[in-house]
């Protein structure tokens, strides 16, 4: 019994939501999900899983399959939209928050590059969130990509998984043409929030961008997260929503 095994509850909701069929199996679904939390929670290697959980090729077979059949996607869905209905919000949000995190590189055959403005080699993960916090989209590139070319590909992913978004929040990094370009192309308003140094009193956007900060927090609880040690950009993005999968789960 670990710390991140699930809990009945939250197993029936997965269940429900992904309409898992009842055969039998040598090992049971729930444990190969509790597999997988293991290794976002203790940045363990799919090698080194401990021997009380299947093999993990096994293990690693089903994350494989889950991720190509969009199931974290949905199931993200699914849980944000529950956790957002139990606080009195409406299911889909309407505000959405921008913003990019640099990530030291933890396995030196993945693809990297150096971003000069926060000193780090290794990726960037591009991230919208809703007004929570909760994690909406994720693209995740080399760290010498610059946000306003990564935005774009932000917001195609977006688009792609039908957020319908009226206003997206963002620093002062993504000014410029990239504004109208996205608004002519898919539809979304940026809104540049400048922080003032100068200023004592914060206006109420500059404080609803500090929300996606505790996100980048919260994904630097889960060791798996902390570095990147993914050898696709795919993983990368895999491992951000699993992270924030969990996150929604304690939350139902």
């Amino acid at each position: 019994m670990y710390p991140t095994n699930l809990t009945q509850a939250q197993w029936q909701f997965i269940k429900k939501t992904l309409n898992f069929d009842e055969r039998k199996r040598k090992y049971d679904l729930i444990i190969i999900w509790n597999a997988i939390s293991y290794i976002v929670k203790t940045g363990c290697q799919w090698r080194l899983l401990p021997s009380d959980f299947p093999k993990w090729q096994l293990v690693y077979y089903y994350y494989s399959k889950w991720a190509n059949l969009e199931i974290f996607d949905l199931l993200l869905s699914k849980l944000r939209e529950k956790v957002r209905l139990n606080r009195g919000q409406k299911a889909e949000a309407s505000l959405g928050i921008m913003d990019s995190q640099s990530v030291r590189w933890g396995n030196n055959r993945s693809l990297n590059g150096f971003d000069g403005n926060k000193k780090v080699k290794g990726i960037k993960r591009h991230v919208v969130v809703d007004k929570n916090g909760f994690l909406l989209a994720v693209m995740v590139s080399v760290a010498n990509m610059h946000d306003t070319k990564a935005a774009l590909l932000l917001m195609r992913t977006l688009q792609y998984l039908l957020i319908p978004l009226q206003l997206i929040l963002a620093d002062g990094g993504y000014r410029g043409d990239i504004v109208e370009e996205i608004k002519i192309k898919f539809s979304y308003i940026i809104q540049t929030v400048i922080r003032n140094g100068k200023q004592h009193h914060e206006s109420e956007s500059t404080h609803q961008r500090w929300i996606i900060e505790r996100t980048f927090s919260w994904f630097d609880n889960d060791r798996r997260l902390c570095r990147n040690y993914e050898l696709l950009m795919e993983s990368s993005e895999n491992m951000v929503k699993l992270s924030a999968i969990k996150l929604l789960l304690n939350k139902i």
